[in-house]
């Protein structure tokens, strides 16, 4: 068969269903092979970008590898962004791009670009095939790679003539990477060492992150919370992977988590670290983090454990394996007799009572945290799976307050590179990936303007979405940040309120649009968009000075906690 073919192959053995890209001329005979047939259904973007966030959220929301196709040049480029953003984020991702013919590489041809080159720092592994003997293994092994130990994305970059080129097709069963060797296995005396720590500490937390639901381990750590009655905290990326309503999850810390979060991390003798990576965003000022406690890292890199803060209990090897192999060993050390931490459970409690999310209600001005709060609302009235997803902003960070998540997989948004324009792609790839469930982006103005022509792909290709922009028209945590440390200096982020008109636009793509000015209007619109049967837009023109509470300053220490302003409040 032809190479072109043969990439088509391997994506079937590999299970992929579903992939997203957009064509050209380097990357024209995998095209043309769809068009001669595959089983793989190709969604269109319309920008690169699009493709591969789409990608990642179909990732994301499925557990299964992401696949974006661009051609060379401006189409490999354009995925340099989605790429960087599934590296920091631990997202599976196999990008195949097209290249110029083996012939005319390092001859500067038209298109011609260095893609391996480029984007090496933010994959775990690339691949330039010249040789089209070689395309099978490649094509095993990148599947194989972004998916074993920490997931990640990596690059198949295939000149044009290999895929035209014919050879008698064998699929390998087993990849040959001498040099790739995740860890299969957990160190018995280091999980034997975590429970002797557990068992004696007063003040325990588990700090839970993505790593949770990358490795599929939500079980595990819902048995282990649940069989030794530990508290715990859960990252923006993890959310979800402990349900939001169990009484032991205290949410998110960090810079615009909540203040009781925040102390239960930093007030512990015990953090048990499970996938996560003591982010600057949660711990702030790192000499000033946890500063009494001791700390268990559980991590699939080891590259991970120790490097921002030190853990006296390594413990390196996949999640799902150790941790219950961990809530065994806590069982086994507990028969002994459990220590007393009612007094601890206690103080948590009292925290979470007095320092809640909070905002003041405005007599005029439709406040962003209602919007989210109605939203959240009627989402639970609804059967079906609820996948959220978000932008990057004030936005996102009200959607980690506000949403309930009670399952994993379903809050999915851009972490560690913190993308704008991520929320709406995303939204389309996890529906393809779920055609069930109902998928919401909550957007913001600026970061839905970033990829809104997608709204194309969504009507186009039947995914239907709801996409809820909460609009204040300005870029709303620049402009926080403006506010209370620039003087007030408002340089360059004022969008409006009124350019573009969001429901016009969603109706020139052939979605829905609704706008809403007022909260009298807000629930019959949100009524409305998920009845429409189709991809819907809702402009909600919301408070254009409401920050962001509760709030840690970069480089404050991460119990130094700006609280929402007082008077009248509404308590979420």
């Amino acid at each position: 068969m032809l190479g072109s073919d043969a990439i088509l192959r391997a994506l079937e053995l590999e299970g992929v269903d579903v992939a997203f890209g957009i064509p050209g001329g380097a990357i024209l005979p995998t095209y043309d092979a769809i068009a001669r047939g595959t089983s793989v259904r190709h969604v269109l973007a319309r920008h690169e970008q699009g493709a591969g966030h789409m990608a990642e959220g179909y990732a994301r929301a499925s557990g299964k590898v992401g696949v974006a196709i661009a051609t060379s040049g401006p189409g490999a480029t354009n995925l340099v962004t989605p790429i960087a953003d599934a590296w920091m984020d631990s997202t599976p991702l196999v990008c195949i791009t097209g290249q110029v013919r083996s012939s005319l590489i390092g001859t500067d041809a038209f298109q011609e670009i260095d893609a391996t080159g480029i984007t090496m720092p933010i994959v775990k592994h690339s691949w330039l095939v010249q040789d089209i003997e070689e395309l099978p293994g490649v094509m095993k092994a990148a599947f194989h790679v972004a998916r074993t130990g920490r997931q990640g994305p990596v690059l198949v970059d295939v000149a044009k003539d290999v895929q035209e080129a014919a050879f008698d097709f064998v699929y390998p069963d087993a990849v040959d990477l001498p040099g790739w060797k995740p860890p299969h296995k957990v160190h018995p005396k280091q999980l034997r060492e975590a429970a002797r720590a557990i068992a004696v500490a007063q003040r325990p937390i588990i700090y839970a992150g993505g790593g949770v639901q990358n490795a599929d381990a939500c079980v595990e750590l819902l048995e282990l919370v649940n069989s030794a009655q530990l508290p715990a905290v859960v990252t923006l990326m993890g959310k979800g992977c402990l349900p939001d309503s169990h009484r032991l999850n205290y949410g998110a810390p960090g810079m615009h988590g909540s203040k009781y979060a925040n102390w239960a991390l930093n007030k512990a003798d015990l953090v048990i670290a499970v996938g996560s990576r003591f982010d600057d965003r949660v711990t702030g000022k790192l000499s000033a983090f946890a500063p009494g406690a001791k700390v268990i890292h559980f991590d699939i890199d080891a590259a991970e454990v120790g490097k921002i803060r030190a853990a006296e209990i390594p413990v390196v090897g996949p999640l799902k394996l150790a941790l219950a192999q961990l809530a065994a060993e806590v069982r086994a050390v507990a028969a002994d007799g459990a220590p007393d931490r009612s007094a601890w459970l206690r103080q948590l409690e009292d925290w979470r009572e007095r320092f809640p999310f909070r905002y003041e209600r405005s007599d005029g001005t439709l406040k962003p945290q209602t919007a989210i709060e109605a939203l959240r609302d009627l989402a639970a009235t609804r059967e079906e799976d609820v996948i959220w997803t978000t932008g990057v902003g004030q936005h996102q960070m009200w959607a980690m307050q506000y949403i309930q998540c009670e399952k994993p997989r379903s809050f999915i948004t851009s972490g560690e590179l913190g993308t704008m324009g991520y929320g709406l792609p995303a939204a389309i790839g996890a529906k393809a990936a779920r055609p069930d469930a109902t998928v919401v982006c909550i957007d913001g103005d600026g970061c839905f303007q970033m990829t809104c022509q997608d709204l194309a792909t969504a009507s186009l290709e039947r995914l239907p979405i709801v996409a809820v922009v909460i609009n204040n028209g300005w870029l709303g945590m620049v402009r926080q940040w403006q506010e209370m440390f620039y003087d007030e200096r408002y340089a360059q982020t004022h969008l409006t309120h009124a350019v573009p008109n969001y429901a016009q636009l969603a109706e020139a793509y052939g979605c829905a649009g609704f706008t809403v000015e007022n909260e009298d209007e807000l629930e019959s619109a949100l009524a409305a968009a998920f009845a429409s049967g189709r991809s819907a837009v809702v402009d909600v023109r919301c408070d254009p000075e409401e920050k962001c509470f509760p709030m840690i300053p970069a480089g404050a220490a991460a119990v130094d906690t700006i609280e929402a302003p007082g008077g009248e409040v509404v308590v979420a």
